[in-house]
């Protein structure tokens, strides 16, 4: 079940929202744990009893961790023993078939039969809830966090449906009050759902759109394509990615807050980054301060030296990009992305950096960043360099097909602008400018009717963009789900 289907804001939210309200304070908990774990088995079906097994390793393992230490010792066997087992699970639903598929080509080289195994299945968001369950025994054993004794709150902590299966990855230490003690008052719940549409817009009236045209010419042949259809396909898919992901974010925030939890934000417009280090801060910020904060820092960050900061950015970037998917192209995206990381640090590159005007290094940045997603979305290593040539083949044949006027339409280009246009702070800078308008006549009469059309013209974009999206859905709207490989 996906944010962005008729059956999820139709029938599973409002009478997940219905119940969570009659329930009151002393079910709250115990309703938004049987609701999550069956929008999670509503997809996975029997493999829910996998996420059981990952909540109760990781109860059990906490409660260990706290009784070494208050016994003198520091936790640190049972926290390997934690570490091993989440990465055990996440390593053989994740990487056995990338694993096998690998060393089946080197046995085939020496001669030798392959090793022959069933398909092993990847259950949905398993990436995101182990995450969150390392988080949750590392912040232990840091002495972050205290231990949850109540196997209900740690399990709805692991399993809570609104970030389970696109994120953002919530620390345990930064939910930890909230899953014993909040109050989900109608600021917050108003909030909510405005960030929920705002999230279902960018998923259905932009990502979508923008997602159709996409997949359909990184299908074409790559040798076939000529450079400014290639062009538009990788910018297209660069939109595409950002306001899915962002747009699911948004609409796990708002979901939260609705259900009286404040996650912190996941995406801060990455595309007007003026330097890579920048983007990353912007982000899948989750994702990255997960990894800063668990791993690059633990192996010493920048405080080592330049090889040894070096050496830990590309090790934390090749995991970061096997972490998205288990193929050789997550994994040579990841390093790129270190790479120049790397080369950004280097003192002759920071020299120039620091006179060179904002729009050039911003135009450094998307250039960089579009050639990455190309990595990422391809299928194959060889399909993403046969594209990246594609896209530096100015000369070659234009590629006449039908299909083509079908996804490159006026609704298209539409959206395609609108996308780059909003990819900016556009949206933020109208609110504030209307909420400085209003204060500035805060006192008179022109305040209240400017606060007023302000009001009025909200509720109209709201419901607007609801309805549109609800009605995109209805009529068999394109709703790829991105985040199947993590």
């Amino acid at each position: 079940m996906v944010f962005s289907s008729i059956i999820f804001l139709f029938l599973f939210l409002p009478i997940v929202l219905l119940s969570y309200l009659i329930g009151g304070q002393r079910f709250k908990n115990i309703i938004l744990l049987v609701a999550s774990l069956f929008f999670y088995a509503w997809g996975e079906n029997i493999f829910v009893l996998l996420m059981l097994v990952s909540i109760s390793i990781n109860y059990i393992l906490g409660l260990l961790i706290d009784k070494s230490q208050k016994e003198g010792g520091k936790g640190i066997v049972p926290l390997t023993i934690a570490i091993m087992a989440n990465l055990g699970l996440l390593g053989g639903f994740k990487y056995t078939n990338f694993l096998i598929a690998n060393l089946n080509q080197f046995l085939g080289q020496l001669g030798f039969e392959p090793i022959i195994i069933d398909q092993v299945h990847l259950p949905i968001g398993i990436s995101f809830f182990t995450f969150q369950a390392l988080s949750y025994v590392i912040d232990l054993y840091r002495k972050d966090a205290s231990v949850q004794k109540n196997p209900i709150n740690i399990a709805l902590y692991i399993s809570l449906f609104p970030q389970l299966i696109a994120g953002p990855i919530v620390r345990y230490h930064d939910v930890a009050k909230q899953i014993t003690s909040r109050v989900t008052r109608f600021e917050d719940f108003y909030y909510g759902v405005e960030r929920f549409i705002i999230g279902l817009g960018k998923k259905v009236l932009i990502a979508n759109v923008l997602g159709r045209t996409a997949d359909y010419i990184f299908s074409l042949p790559a040798e076939q394509v000529p450079a400014t259809l290639a062009w538009i396909g990788a910018i297209s898919y660069t939109l595409q990615i950002y306001y899915d992901f962002s747009g699911y974010s948004d609409m796990a925030i708002g979901l939260g807050r609705m259900f009286g939890f404040k996650f912190l934000e996941n995406f801060n417009y990455p595309y007007i980054a003026t330097s890579i280090r920048d983007f990353w801060r912007r982000w899948h910020i989750s994702l990255s301060s997960w990894f800063r904060d668990y791993l690059y820092i633990p192996l010493g960050g920048s405080r080592k030296g330049a090889g040894r900061t070096y050496l830990n950015l590309l090790l934390v970037f090749f995991l970061c990009g096997l972490w998205h998917g288990a193929s050789w192209t997550f994994v040579i995206w990841g390093l790129y992305h270190g790479l120049f990381l790397i080369i950004e640090r280097f003192a002759p590159v920071k020299k120039v950096f620091g006179w060179l005007p904002a729009l050039v290094k911003h135009c450094y940045v998307i250039l960089v960043v579009i050639v990455g997603w190309v990595f990422f979305r391809a299928e194959t290593l060889e399909h993403a360099l046969a594209y990246l040539q594609a896209m530096l083949s100015p000369g070659r044949v234009p590629f006449y097909n039908s299909q083509v006027f079908l996804h490159i339409n006026l609704e298209f280009w539409v959206v395609f602008w609108i996308g780059i246009i909003c990819s900016a702070p556009v949206y933020r800078l109208v609110v504030s400018a209307f909420r400085v308008c209003g204060n500035k006549f805060d006192n008179g009469c022109s305040g209240t009717i400017i606060s007023g059309g302000f009001s009025i013209a909200s509720v109209g974009y709201f419901s607007f963009v609801f309805l549109y999206s609800v009605a995109s859905l209805m009529g068999g709207a394109y709703n790829p789900f991105l985040y199947f490989r993590f």
